[in-house]
């Protein structure tokens, strides 16, 4: 399949937090591909509906229907993947959000596109209570995203079958958005799916990373409360995002060209 146009739907995993920065936006994984998919097709174009922060319904309710609009057929590859941030939210309600993102996959494949679904990382490297709630909710999750990916006939990209992307060296210093490596990684694997060109490479891990010292790692994590932590807790407690009042970097298809 010779794809002409790319359009994207998500959450700031979509809208490349916190890869390199090009021409003023966090690159990542989508533009990558995007570059790939340039080389071969003249006149392809690409959308990144994505904005950070946005929970399943925004998603559903402010980016798949113009998405829609855009459309040309089985050529255009349609990106739909949300809901991490509602599954991280201490009030999720999975029998609301479950349904509202199997409809909207449903809609997009009514449009004639090539669909592409993600599942999200269930086990992360860490461990305990909060590790082991992550991984009950996210592995509801992601069954859901295979049912439907079935159902509907979508492409999937799954994070799971590489156990080393749990590697916390894929992550920018937040420890939960990529890093440019990762960005890359994911990248590479999205290509493989779409049977375009990619680096077999991805599929390597990384070497063994040498043990931290116990009084760095203590600083670290201390840094990293401070830094990220505490604030995400902050903006769920006053009901703010870190999306508000953001717009999506390319929210019309644009003639792409490789950054």
């Amino acid at each position: 399949m010779l794809y002409t146009r790319l359009i994207t739907c998500g959450d700031s995993f979509t809208e490349g937090m916190t890869d390199e920065i090009v021409d003023g936006n966090f690159r990542g994984w989508a533009d990558r591909v995007a570059d790939v998919m340039a080389t071969h097709v003249p006149g392809f174009t690409y959308a990144n509906l994505a904005i950070r922060g946005k929970l399943v319904h925004q998603v559903v309710a402010d980016q798949v229907p113009k998405a829609l609009t855009f459309v040309e057929g089985k050529q255009t590859v349609v990106v739909f993947h949300a809901g991490a941030n509602d599954v991280l939210r201490p009030n999720y309600k999975p029998e609301l959000v479950l349904p509202l993102y199997s409809q909207a996959a449903r809609a997009i494949a009514a449009s004639g596109a090539t669909v592409l679904l993600f599942t999200v990382l269930e086990r992360t490297g860490n461990t305990g209570k909060a590790a082991d709630l992550w991984a009950a909710r996210f592995s509801e999750f992601n069954k859901n995203v295979r049912a439907t990916a079935k159902e509907v006939g979508a492409l999937v990209a799954d994070a799971n079958e590489e156990g080393f992307l749990s590697d916390m060296r894929f992550l920018a210093k937040d420890r939960l958005h990529l890093n440019a490596m990762g960005h890359d990684r994911v990248a590479q694997g999205v290509l493989e799916v779409l049977e375009l060109p990619f680096t077999p490479e991805w599929r390597t891990p990384l070497p063994p990373a040498p043990p931290k010292a116990f009084l760095r790692k203590a600083i670290d994590d201390t840094k990293w409360f401070a830094t990220f932590l505490l604030p995400w807790i902050l903006r769920r407690v006053r009901g703010k995002s870190s999306g508000d009042g953001r717009s999506a970097k390319y929210p019309e298809p644009i003639l792409w060209s490789a950054r």
